[in-house]
């Protein structure tokens, strides 16, 4: 049977993993895993260019999203093979499909690049480091995860123009902390392994202790200190009449009264309550007293965020509690099937809205209290899953466009920790563990991936930019 891109489908990979009762078998269960799947088979790779059928990959993600913003999208993954790749995680899904795994699941980030870590609040108000984009996360495959993320690495420190050696430090890097931390969560009791965290202050004092500057994570830290709901009503917003309406920003802000094309989804101000009130529902009752407390509505607007997620539809909700100057700025952003569904199965979830929120509540270590989902039916029956979150909750992101060669390379460990913690949460850290071993076999397999896949991007690169050229794909100016 052929799919949607004409190639050939293949049935969903099956993970039929049976954790055994002690660690000693689990740690044997994830030795012998490696009879299927060798260590150093995660190695292979072989470039091929002229991939014209992953392209169509993309078409068919921007087929059910905004029309007009499409242009947007590519012309925000044409600045470079970095900003490419972030928006290619379907392409590198149906390339992982084809690799070896060992069998070992977790719950899968599904899109877990570089840029896709950062720092964020606790509710505790403490800066920790952590996973921060789970709109295709799903029970899958660890491999997959770290050779994403592990390849981003080295496609970032090639967009940044670092020479070999840097880059395979940086990669090196990047994989030892995975094997590094997954082996001491192997050791961990089950609760420690939960309240585990990656402490943003205790890091950069590690990182200077042992003689590594960490300016690009402190300059993230001042940013992400001041990005709260009332910086984002500032930024966003402005006082029309006594009352804040966020501004026209085309096409990034756009408020809702100013927005045309949505006649066959329904009135905008009717969709926007719809979502709201079906938010409300699914929060727990403290969080629902936090967000009552929020009684005045002022606006909604259009938002475009990120690369890969331009084209889905993101709201924003400005509201108030003690008085316009106690904002609260919320993000209700449309939740697609994940790029991993159709190679591992589908979500256990009713709703993709739910699939996120439970798989970020399960990855990462302390979730937005605000955080929740929602749906709704159009005028036309199609069915819009949503999840919604506070726009900006201490969120601070890595500038991995200016960051220097330990800037990368400090964010790349940090990464992996992440990654590592949240496998561990959630999948067999001894059997991982024991499936990498105390040798470099998996590290040294992973490491030159990363290389061949980074070649392979590039190559998929030039044909993404050559059916712009061509004006088979429109492209923003």
């Amino acid at each position: 049977m052929a799919d949607s891109t004409g190639t050939q489908a293949q049935p969903p990979i099956v993970l039929d993993w049976h954790q055994a009762d002690n660690p000693e078998d689990r740690r044997a269960a994830g030795v012998a895993a490696r009879k299927n799947a060798p260590r150093s088979s995660h190695a292979a790779w072989t470039v091929k260019p002229g991939r014209e059928e992953k392209i169509e990959l993309l078409e068919e993600q921007s087929a059910a999203r905004v029309q007009e913003l499409i242009p947007l999208r590519y012309a925000r993954m044409s600045v470079s093979p970095f900003t490419f790749y972030r928006g290619t995680a379907l392409i590198m899904a149906s390339d992982l499909a084809t690799t070896p795994i060992s069998g070992i699941p977790v719950q899968c980030v599904g899109d877990a690049h570089i840029a896709n870590f950062g720092i964020f609040m606790s509710p505790t108000q403490h800066l920790v480091f952590d996973v921060n984009d789970f709109d295709e996360t799903l029970p899958g495959p660890w491999e997959w995860d770290v050779k994403r993320l592990v390849t981003s690495v080295e496609i970032c420190a090639r967009d940044r123009g670092f020479d070999t050696e840097t880059r395979r430090r940086a990669v090196s890097e990047c994989v030892r902390a995975y094997h590094e931390a997954m082996h001491e969560f192997a050791q961990m009791d089950n609760l420690d392994i939960w309240y585990a965290h990656l402490d943003v202050a205790k890091t950069i004092q590690d990182f200077e202790r042992n003689g590594m500057p960490s300016k690009t994570l402190r300059r993230t830290v001042v940013k992400a200190v001041s990005m709260d709901s009332n910086h984002a009503a500032q930024k966003f917003a402005y006082m029309k009449n006594g009352e804040p309406r966020f501004r026209w920003m085309p096409p990034e802000l756009v408020p809702i009264d100013k927005l045309t094309g949505y006649d066959h989804e329904g009135p905008l101000d009717e969709t926007i309550k719809t979502l709201f009130e079906g938010y409300r529902e699914n929060l727990y009752h403290d969080r629902l007293r936090v967000l009552d407390s929020y009684h005045r509505y002022h606006d909604a607007a259009r938002k475009v965020v990120g690369v890969g997620s331009v084209g889905t539809r993101v709201w924003v909700l400005l509201l108030s509690g003690r008085d316009v100057d106690d904002a609260l700025v919320l993000q209700i952003k449309e939740a697609e099937a994940s790029v991993l569904e159709r190679f591992v199965g589908t979500s256990r979830y009713a709703t993709h809205g739910e699939r996120v929120v439970q798989g970020q509540k399960l990855i990462q270590t302390t979730a937005d209290v605000l955080l929740g989902w929602t749906s709704m039916t159009t005028r036309d029956g199609l069915r819009k899953d949503y999840y919604v979150r506070q726009l900006w909750n201490g969120k601070g992101s890595i500038d991995l466009d200016n960051a220097g060669k330990e800037g990368i390379i400090n964010t790349a460990r940090m990464s992996a920790w992440a990654l590592a913690h949240a496998h561990a949460r959630t999948g067999d850290a001894i059997a991982i563990d024991g499936y990498m071993g105390e040798e470099t076999n998996f590290d040294d397999a992973i490491i030159t991936f990363a290389k061949e896949y980074a070649d392979q991007n590039e190559e998929d690169y030039k044909v993404f930019m050559a059916a712009i050229k061509s004006g088979h794909l429109p492209c923003a100016k």
